[in-house]
């Protein structure tokens, strides 16, 4: 057996072993990818990693806090990731992980919020599609006032467009409760749009 010396890593290899063999990363390794047929972690985030982002921007006020904690799921996802490529719908698996940190920010945030300026976007000038931008930044905004579960129902319904059903699986509540959720959210977006617009 021979060492090789990966970051912080050690890994033995056979002496007879091939160069492909000895060139190959850990994470590999830890992620089966000598198993046919198994999904394999880069892919799984190359294909699904721009919508778990869009699904945390949905439901985190700042879109860079949304990359870390897609960040950090998907890191706990490589860890155990014999045990999440193993569920029946790994995406929803992994939709759920993302759903549960950004609930988890939610109550952290709840207990150390921090005072921002009350303008967190440059105007930038009016051109093509400036107003569809801001009708997208209005209504992203009057979302984030919005309790986390009408939050997390409508993101999940009108931005990921998911069906009701996948949603209470996601949200571990009944389908009756994902529409009365979305129902009181969509109240309630309307009742601010008229009367305290952003």
């Amino acid at each position: 057996m021979s060492q090789i010396c990966e970051g912080n890593v050690v890994v033995q290899q056979p002496v007879d072993a091939s160069a492909d063999d000895v060139h190959r990363s850990v994470p590999d390794q830890m992620i089966g990818q000598d198993t046919p047929g198994r999904l394999v972690f880069e892919e799984f985030v190359a294909s699904r990693g721009p919508a778990l982002v869009r699904l945390a921007r949905g439901l985190l006020r700042d879109p860079y806090l949304a990359e870390d904690v897609v960040q950090d799921v998907l890191g706990k996802a490589l860890l155990q990731w014999d045990r999440v490529s193993s569920a029946n719908d790994v995406d929803a698996y992994v939709r759920r992980m993302v759903v549960n940190a950004c609930t988890s920010w939610f109550r952290r945030a709840a207990r150390r919020e921090r005072a921002t300026d009350s303008v967190l976007v440059l105007d930038t000038p009016s051109g093509d599609g400036a107003e569809n931008r801001a009708d997208r930044e209005q209504l992203v905004a009057l979302l984030r006032r919005l309790p986390a579960k009408q939050q997390a129902v409508l993101v999940l319904r009108h931005y990921e467009g998911l069906p009701d059903s996948e949603i209470a699986v996601l949200m571990k509540c009944s389908e009756v409760t994902v529409r009365s959720n979305a129902h009181r959210g969509l109240a309630k977006l309307r009742d601010m749009l008229t009367t305290d617009p952003v």
